[in-house]
């Protein structure tokens, strides 16, 4: 068991569970992709809390998608492939989701990027979520290629 803070996307609707207590998944990516791994540098992250204003936030003010700041005890589980499970203490909403849809087309946040699916194409347009171009995945399994290439030729 450690202490931990770290960022991360809200990935499921919040539940409330017995007494006070709201579970909810996080996404988390790591500060450097893998090179040897580029297409699956993300870990889920079992959230539960049952500190009020944890709960009330992640309630009622959070929303899928959103950026959350999350500091608590994380532990391991025992069961293989099982995700760790993080008892939030405290939470932040550090960047809010972007607009989830619009006309029929579909954006979804990949850790710092921003995709664009639309049905009546098989390419799938990629930006950071700040709004640089990063270009155009030929197909949805190529989304990640894209990303890795772009990380290696533009360095922060």
């Amino acid at each position: 068991m450690s202490h931990v803070t770290l960022d991360g996307y809200i990935d499921t609707t919040p539940e409330t569970g017995p007494g006070a207590t709201v579970r909810f998944d996080l996404i988390h990516s790591p500060d450097h992709l893998d090179p040897a791994d580029p297409d699956a540098p993300e870990q889920v992250i079992a959230c539960t809390t049952d500190h009020p204003a944890a709960a009330e936030l992640v309630l009622h003010q959070a929303k899928l998608g959103d950026l959350l700041r999350i500091t608590g005890t994380i532990t391991e589980t025992d069961t293989p492939g099982a995700p760790p499970h993080l008892r939030v203490h405290t939470v932040d909403i550090v960047d809010v989701a972007p607009l989830t849809s619009l006309s029929g087309t579909v954006l979804e946040r990949y850790g710092n990027y921003l995709l664009v699916f639309d049905a009546d194409r098989d390419e799938v347009p990629v930006f950071t979520t700040a709004g640089r171009w990063v270009g155009e995945a030929t197909t949805p399994e190529s989304i990640g290629h894209l990303i890795h290439a772009f990380e290696n030729t533009h360095k922060p």
